[in-house]
C-alpha cells in the first residue's frame, strides 16, 4: 500500500509540473541578507489553496495533492483549469490557472498542511472557489521568512538536518521565528536528486534592521 501511495504521489506531481517545470512562476519576496547558504528574506503577499492532512512525513502529500490536483484541474465553481502544457486545450469559458512553485508542506496541531501558491494576478475575490470542502483559500500577508536552500532527495532526514541548521543560523541572528517550518520543493519528481531545490522557510518577527 505505501508503494502505491508513492507511485500516486509521482505521478500526480508529474502531470503537475512536467509541462512547465522550467518556466512555474515562483512567490515573489527580496533578499535583505544571504550568509553561507542561508537568506533572510522579504515576502510579498500571495494567495494559497491548501489542504489538511493526516499522514506521515514523506506519505503526506499524495492524498493532499489529489485534492488539491483536482481543484486546479477544474473541481471549483468557476471550472477553471490548470494548463498541464502550453498551450492547453480547453473550453473557450474556462480561464486556465498557471503552475506555480514551490508546493508547501507545513505541520500544524500534528498533521500536514500542504499548499499551491496561486498566480500573482489572483485575489480572493477572483480565486475559484473550491467545491471540495477541505481544500480552503487564504490570504498570506506580507512576511518575513529565514529560508535555507538544499539539493538531495524529499526524506525527512534531509529536511530536519537542514532545519537544525537553519535553526542555528536564527538563533545566531537573533531573529524569533513565528511559527512553524514550511518545507519547500521546486522540482518535478524526474528531476535529478542533484539538481533538485529544496528549501525550508520559517517565518520569523520583523527584524530589527527591517524597521
Amino acid at each position: 500500500m505505501l508503494q502505491i501511495v508513492r507511485i500516486n504521489w509521482v505521478t500526480i506531481i508529474t502531470l503537475l509540473l512536467a509541462g512547465n517545470a522550467m518556466a512555474v512562476e515562483e512567490a515573489k519576496y527580496n533578499v535583505l541578507s544571504k550568509e553561507d547558504g542561508f537568506e533572510l528574506r522579504k515576502y510579498e503577499p500571495h494567495i494559497l489553496a491548501e489542504t489538511t492532512v493526516d499522514g506521515a512525513f514523506e506519505d503526506a502529500g499524495s492524498e493532499a495533492f489529489s485534492r488539491l490536483f483536482d481543484y486546479i484541474s477544474g473541481n471549483n465553481n468557476q471550472q477553471q483549469k490548470v494548463a498541464m502544457t502550453s498551450p492547453v486545450g480547453q473550453e473557450p469559458s474556462s480561464r486556465k490557472i498557471e503552475m506555480t512553485s514551490p508546493v508547501g508542506q507545513q505541520k500544524q496541531d500534528g498533521k500536514w498542511v500542504v499548499s499551491f501558491m496561486m498566480p500573482a494576478s489572483f485575489t480572493l475575490e477572483t480565486t475559484p472557489e473550491p467545491k471540495d470542502t477541505s481544500v480552503s483559500i487564504r490570504k498570506v500577508p506580507e512576511r518575513f521568512i529565514a529560508a535555507v536552500r538544499y539539493s538531495g532527495f524529499w526524506s525527512e532526514k534531509s529536511y530536519r538536518r537542514n532545519l537544525v541548521k537553519l535553526q542555528e543560523w536564527i538563533a545566531n541572528n537573533r531573529l524569533t521565528p513565528l511559527g512553524e517550518p514550511i518545507w519547500a520543493r521546486y522540482n518535478p519528481p524526474f528531476m535529478p536528486w542533484f539538481l533538485r531545490r529544496n528549501e525550508i522557510l520559517v517565518p520569523i518577527a520583523l527584524p530589527k534592521s527591517s524597521n
